[in-house]
């Protein structure tokens, strides 16, 4: 491999890095086992409804 080709392989490597970045990000962001079962039981606390008297 020449050098020409090294290095415009090396720039569109790096641009095509740059980009992926700056893309919306399509998965959503992982929530740890923990902090599931923390979130799981705070729920059902809010969702009841107050007592009525």
């Amino acid at each position: 491999m020449n050098r020409r080709k090294k290095i415009k392989q090396l720039l569109k490597a790096h641009a095509k890095k740059a980009s992926a970045k700056l893309a919306p990000k399509s998965k959503p962001q992982y929530i740890s086992k923990a902090d599931r079962l923390k979130l799981a039981a705070q729920s059902p606390q809010d969702d009841t409804p107050p007592p009525e008297s």
